[in-house]
């Protein structure tokens, strides 16, 4: 079994990117997957989360592949956008000194942009299911040959109502391809696609005990608007005080804005992320490090092999949409036997996803209402109360008392001094920040009675499919009677 990456002869400009990411050793997933895609075979992977499954497929599939042969050579077909942006993120930065480009195909943003993008020399798409779709069956992909196809989070694909655009998709592509099926879980369905779909398939599997969660890390999630997402990243770090924290944005845009955000309210914090040359990215990383600043914005592949101890907070400033993804950001904090703490932001609309990753994860996420204004400033003066109670006397300090005791009392004194202090401890943002306890639980309320309401419309419908089967069975049995 390989445990070096360098025993995996892969491609050499691969493999700068793998130490510039700081992968050290390969998972259990990587060292199974990895030599038989470089065979060529075809492979059903059965990767739960938090495996490093999309580095599995990444490495050998870049290796494998020339950047120079024209048209698309790379299909990955991911069940959401945000996945798809994640996957090709990792991909351009696995394969950016071999000079891929790499371009993301989702629906909501303009066809001629992307179509443009891959016309320009795309190596790799990863792209979700219906726009994929939608562009094959409108001949918008011409001479769209990939040699190479592979299927992420295929039970997710599943679980969203895609099995049938796969199907669809796969008539559209090459006969002659590698293939590869990505899954956590192998229900029926994704064992009888993998056998239309693949040739003679290997199988490789990660045990359950790879996907757990750091028992170290306390973990929690608060439930806010979209347009508080700032405010509440605020109102924790004032409230909190982490020693060292990360905070993680999906975009590169997104980290950029969050870092300007919190300069301007007085923090000292950087941004990390793809678009940073490496010495820049080496210079950021080193003042984390040692502590130069103690707040780092960043991107889930600008973190990739980040190794800072002592992080004290993980701040997921949106909620990953990748089970995988949540487990890599957390697992930032919680290290060497040390306490962390795990905190995400969620809509009501991505409280289903919160759900999802416990079950997937196998973990337990307590929900939490923000501090209000009040609450921190009370937090701020008894922080403030302990500080003065504990702070060593400055040689100084008589001297000044000196010279105001002349003018006034100890007792008025002590007063102007702790006024000073509390100018510079006064609390800002709004008074309430996101969901509280009552408001949350009309939601969950609202979400469950609508999902209640669709699974009876399902049952309906599914009812009165069969009994429109049942009459028509029926019938065909009264006419075969009456000849």
């Amino acid at each position: 079994m390989n445990t070096t990456f360098e025993a995996f002869q892969l491609d050499p400009a691969i493999n700068k990117a793998v130490i510039e990411a700081g992968f050290k050793e390969p998972s259990p997933i990587q060292q199974q997957a990895i030599p038989l895609i470089l065979d060529g075979h075809d492979l059903v992977a059965q990767a739960q989360t938090g495996t490093g499954k999309t580095a599995a497929f990444t490495l050998p599939v870049l290796s494998k592949i020339d950047p120079k042969n024209s048209g698309v050579q790379i299909l990955v077909i991911t069940p959401t956008r945000e996945l798809a942006t994640q996957v090709s993120d990792e991909m351009y930065m696995l394969g950016r000194f071999k000079g891929f480009k790499t371009v993301t195909v989702y629906g909501g943003s303009s066809y001629q942009r992307q179509l443009k993008l891959i016309a320009s020399g795309a190596s790799v798409v990863v792209a979700t299911p219906g726009r994929i779709l939608d562009l094959l069956k409108n001949n918008r992909l011409p001479n769209f040959n990939p040699s190479v196809v592979i299927l992420d989070e295929a039970d997710e694909m599943l679980d969203m109502g895609f099995l049938d655009d796969i199907k669809k998709i796969f008539t559209f592509l090459p006969k002659s391809r590698q293939t590869m099926l990505f899954s956590a879980t192998m229900p029926d369905p994704i064992k009888q696609l993998a056998k239309k779909i693949l040739n003679e398939p290997k199988f490789v599997s990660v045990t359950p005990a790879n996907m757990t969660t750091n028992i170290d890390i306390k973990q929690c999630y608060y439930v806010i608007e979209e347009w508080e997402r700032d405010d509440a990243v605020i109102r924790l770090l004032d409230f909190l005080d982490p020693d060292k924290a990360i905070m993680f944005c999906r975009t590169k845009k997104e980290v950029d804005m969050l870092t300007t955000k919190l300069i301007a309210a007085g923090f000292a914090v950087k941004g990390l992320h793809g678009d940073m040359e490496q010495p820049q990215r080496e210079e950021v990383i080193k003042a984390f490090r040692f502590s130069n600043i103690d707040l780092l914005v960043a991107t889930d592949v600008a973190a990739r092999g980040l190794n800072v101890k002592e992080i004290s907070h993980v701040i997921n400033v949106h909620i990953p949409f990748d089970p995988e993804s949540y487990v890599h950001r957390i697992g930032r904090t919680g290290r060497a036997g040390q306490k962390g703490m795990a905190i995400t932001l969620c809509t009501p609309i991505e409280y289903n996803s919160i759900q999802r990753i416990c079950k997937k994860v196998g973990t337990t996420i307590e929900h939490r209402v923000l501090p209000t204004r009040n609450e921190l400033q009370k937090n701020r003066l008894n922080n403030l109360a302990q500080k003065i109670s504990q702070a060593p006397l400055n040689e100084n300090a008589a001297t000044i008392l000196n010279t105001l005791e002349n003018e006034t009392d100890l007792a008025n004194i002590a007063l102007k001094a702790i006024s000073l202090l509390l100018e510079q401890e006064k609390a800002n943002g709004p008074e309430k920040i996101g969901l509280d306890e009552q408001t949350f639980a009309k939601v969950i309320k609202r979400l469950r009675s609508s999902q209640e309401s669709k699974k009876r419309g399902n049952f309906k419908k599914h009812r009165s499919s069969r009994d429109k089967t049942t009459y028509r069975r029926d019938r065909q049995k009264r006419d075969s009677r009456r000849h």
